[in-house]
């Protein structure tokens, strides 16, 4: 499977939201910061030879699609906002073949004096 997610990639690393996403009470009510690391596989040589971004997937499109569905519906689940995140960038960029989304929540309600909890999820596009 680690062969599928090879070849050309747009990278955004860090991205930071705030956010309600949680289990607890206190997470839906005080809320809390989040960051994203995204990689999503896609031919890049036709902007690569051009130089114009028409023949190419901006990253500020990709990191819109990012920002409006993290503060769309709200998960329990770091997997399930991930999943919603994979699934509305395979809808509004039918040239991404796969996506690799980290989500990274650094006040966990968990007791750590320093790291985060996140979550990696590896999606392919589904062959038709």
């Amino acid at each position: 499977m680690a062969d599928s997610f090879t070849g050309d990639r747009i990278i955004l690393k860090d991205l930071g939201f705030y956010g309600y996403h949680g289990v607890f009470a206190e997470e839906e009510r005080l809320g809390q910061r989040f960051f994203i690391d995204l990689e999503i596989g896609l031919d890049l040589s036709m902007p690569a030879r051009t130089d114009r971004l028409s023949t190419g997937t901006s990253y500020g499109d990709v990191y819109d699609v990012v920002k409006q569905t993290f503060e769309g519906e709200r998960t329990k689940l770091l997997e399930a906002l991930g999943q919603n995140i994979v699934d509305a960038l395979f809808m509004a960029f039918p040239t991404v073949d796969w996506v690799i989304i980290r989500i990274r929540k650094p006040e966990a309600p968990i007791a750590m004096v320093r790291g985060e909890a996140a979550v990696e999820l590896h999606r392919q596009r589904n062959s038709p």
